[in-house]
């Protein structure tokens, strides 16, 4: 039994009481005194508005529900539906028109364009890896993924394939002559790259089959380093840097007629830390680990030492990079994307702290423990100060409000200035994309960013609807009328709003992170609908998807797209309800073996091994990233079908028992994994099982009740095992 330790009247576990006094505090000027009480004053204003926000949600899901069973699926009765939605206060008086007030942004958020990563920050090493993806090599990038052909000789083998390489080489140089054109000639023809003075200044200049040329746009070239023959060339696009590194002696350098051994692009400019989605924290002991890694990225001392091809390697921060600039000045270029932390939603408790012996709100722990901790960046990361939090789930514009006011407190507590702990706005939860508007309004001075979650949306929209009919298979989802809707009104309404050049306007995740090629077709719509920045999977897929940036001007697509009417909220609310008789029963156990199998793929390694989010092989064999976005849609999904009888309580049971085996098959080569077809009364079958059975009873159909309960039962076995 854990003895907790008081203070100011909490009661706080001994994990997280001397994380807070011994690592986090010492550097600041916060003592511990003003730490407590300030959260002690925090938690006694705000436990009882977050309990009755929770209780507002389930109040209007149960109107809605309701209304549902009376009317059926929206498409009955729009206009009445809207009415409706406007009569219980779902639907919120759209303030008139403004802009949004938020200053001291850093030039990542608010004036360059580019990709951006989520990893979840309890892993040191994948946290380490995407601060790290400021910068990657495109050779690389191309060589080791299917953009490049993998068929005859560009297969790439065990070593290195010299005809590959010349194929990554000639993509290159198209990139080049697209983004960085010579005045004349092509870069695939140059034979030297040279830095030469021209009076006070330097300017590049290439030699190439019909002589000697340089940039079409001499101000393309911005720095250097090493000598005339050697080194790097620094050049800007877009906002965005890319450098040719020469080094004729490499064995990559010496193929080339110019020495050119690789191509360096910037790429995740902005690097989600995330202590949610991707996260499987479920106790005080998990949440100091994520403390604790967010705590040394701030300070810049988070290093992490693993085994990788037989070798112990330590991994830490990247320092910045430094060159001359065109002047021969200094010119120092960040060698880090910048940090963003998402905290936890509104809706779990933790029992890291008690106040008078319950648990409080989990995202109220994050607020202030996550801003004491980037105390400690003092530059390295913001260069004003601004401190980034993400703040998902949230309903709708009161809770947008009640975000605020915690970090108003957070910033009193801490000794912060007003606002300057900056909001992102997930627009994942219906209610908040129904009235985005409303929502930025209430977050005007502090909001930098509103992102577009297709998965979670995705559920929510399953589990708003659930009294409505039948939801639609997964994939069918995808091309419905109310996706573009969301995406549209989304970058619309931010547009409105004064985000262009000033704050960040996002989209989604790229699931398929073995599916560059398919990727790289696809993800160009995201800068082209006029969006700053996107989500990618992997440092590869940020190098890759950053070349997007540089064949689309966003704030040019912003202009364009500035004045597009608003598509309705009839659109918005349109996902139309499934005809049962339309789907055999074929495709019905098809696509309930795809659920389960997901599902169940996804939920073992979190219950077993506390891994928040993997690489998951689907039904297919295809890697997809899952995490609790994917998760929830699964588990709505099904739970859905069984309510409105396509499937059965046995039928989904039986499905679930069979796809069992496949995973446990899919993960045989896991030294640490525990079959769960041998037992299906095991913690992460069950848990499994539950999110289906028992998907439409879950609070907006989260799958986090279900999965943190499973994770603790594991956690305490295994304690009391060892």
């Amino acid at each position: 039994m854990t003895e907790y330790l008081t203070k100011s009247g909490l009661s706080v576990h001994p994990l997280l009481a001397d994380f807070v006094e011994t690592e986090a505090l010492p550097g600041t000027s916060v003592s511990p005194e003003q730490f407590w009480s300030g959260f002690a004053a925090l938690l006694a204003e705000h436990v009882p508005t977050n309990a009755r926000l929770l209780a507002r949600r389930d109040a209007l899901q149960g109107q809605i529900d309701d209304w549902h069973r009376q009317n059926g699926p929206v498409s009955n009765n729009p206009a009445g539906y809207e009415s409706f939605l406007r009569e219980i206060g779902y639907l919120v008086e759209e303030p008139g028109d403004f802009t949004i007030e938020t200053e001291g942004l850093d030039p990542e958020i608010a004036t360059t364009c580019g990709p951006q990563l989520v990893v979840p920050v309890s892993n040191a090493r994948y946290a380490l890896n995407a601060a790290n993806a400021r910068w990657g090599s495109l050779y690389d990038a191309l060589y080791g993924t299917d953009v490049i052909g993998r068929e005859g000789e560009l297969a790439p083998g065990k070593g290195y394939n010299a005809s590959r390489g010349a194929a990554v080489v000639a993509r290159v140089a198209e990139f080049l002559d697209a983004t960085f054109p010579l005045a004349g000639g092509s870069h695939k023809d140059a034979s030297g790259y040279h830095i030469v003075k021209d009076g006070d200044t330097r300017v590049l200049v290439v030699d190439t089959a019909i002589g000697r040329t340089g940039l079409r746009d001499p101000d393309a070239f911005v720095g250097y380093g090493g000598t005339e023959t050697e080194g790097e060339i620094v050049l800007k696009h877009n906002g965005l840097h890319v450098v040719l590194v020469i080094a004729p002696q490499t064995e990559i350098g010496a193929a080339h007629a110019a020495g050119l051994s690789d191509v360096i692009v910037e790429a995740a400019l902005t690097t989600i830390q995330d202590c949610e989605d991707s996260v499987a924290a479920v106790d005080a002991e998990d949440k100091v680990g994520v403390y604790r890694n967010w705590l040394g990225l701030m300070t810049g001392s988070l290093a992490d030492t693993f085994e990788k091809g037989g070798k112990q390697v330590t991994r830490t921060l990247k320092a910045d990079r430094t060159y001359k600039d065109i002047q021969g000045k200094p010119l120092v270029l960040k060698g880090r994307s910048l940090l963003l932390v998402r905290n936890v939603g509104h809706l779990m408790n933790t029992d890291a702290v008690l106040l008078d012996g319950k648990p409080v709100g989990e995202g109220l722990m994050d607020a202030a423990i996550t801003a004491l901790c980037a105390l400690h960046d003092q530059g390295r990361n913001a260069r004003h100060g601004a401190i980034y939090v993400v703040k998902p789930k949230m309903h709708g514009p009161e809770e947008v409000a009640f975000a605020c006011a915690i970090f108003a407190s957070v910033e009193a507590m801490l000794g912060l200035k007003p606002n300057q702990i900056k909001l992102g706005i997930m627009d994942e939860e219906r209610r908040t994309s129904a009235n985005l508007k409303a929502a930025i309004y209430e977050a005007r001075a502090r909001v930098f960013f509103i992102n577009t979650g297709f998965l979670d949306r995705t559920g929510d929209e399953i589990h708003t609807s659930m009294e409505a009919g039948a939801v639609l298979r997964k994939d069918e989802i995808k091309s419905e009328k109310w996706i573009a809707s969301y995406e549209d009104r989304n970058v619309l309404i931010g547009l409105k709003a004064g985000f262009s050049g000033k704050a960040q306007i996002g989209k989604g995740m790229w699931a398929r992170p073995d599916d560059m090629a398919a990727m790289m077709e696809a993800k160009i719509g995201h800068p082209n609908a006029g969006a700053n920045t996107a989500w990618v999977p992997s440092p590869t897929a940020a190098t890759l998807h950053a070349l997007h940036y540089h064949q689309v001007d966003v704030f040019e697509a912003q202009t364009r797209r500035h004045n597009q009417p608003l598509p309705s909220l009839t659109d918005l609310f349109s996902m139309p309800a499934q005809a049962p008789y339309s789907l055999s029963r074929e495709e019905i156990t098809r696509e309930l073996e795809n659920n389960a199998q997901g599902i169940l793929g996804y939920v073992v390694r979190w219950v077993q091994q506390g891994v928040g989010c993997s690489k998951v092989p689907d039904i297919n064999n295809v890697g997809l990233m899952e995490d609790r976005a994917t998760c929830r849609i699964s588990s709505q999904a099904v739970a859905n079908w069984l309510r409105h009888g396509l499937v059965s309580r046995d039928e989904v049971t039986s499905v679930f028992e069979r796809m069992a085996k496949v995973v446990d098959e899919q993960n045989a080569g896991d030294p640490i994994y525990r079959p769960m077809s041998e037992n299906f009364q095991s913690v992460a079958f069950t848990a499994a099982l539950d999110l289906a059975l028992h998907g439409a009873d879950q609070p907006s159909g989260y799958t986090e009740p279900l999965l943190h309960a499973a994770r603790r039962k594991v956690k305490a076995r295994d304690k009391a095992r060892a």
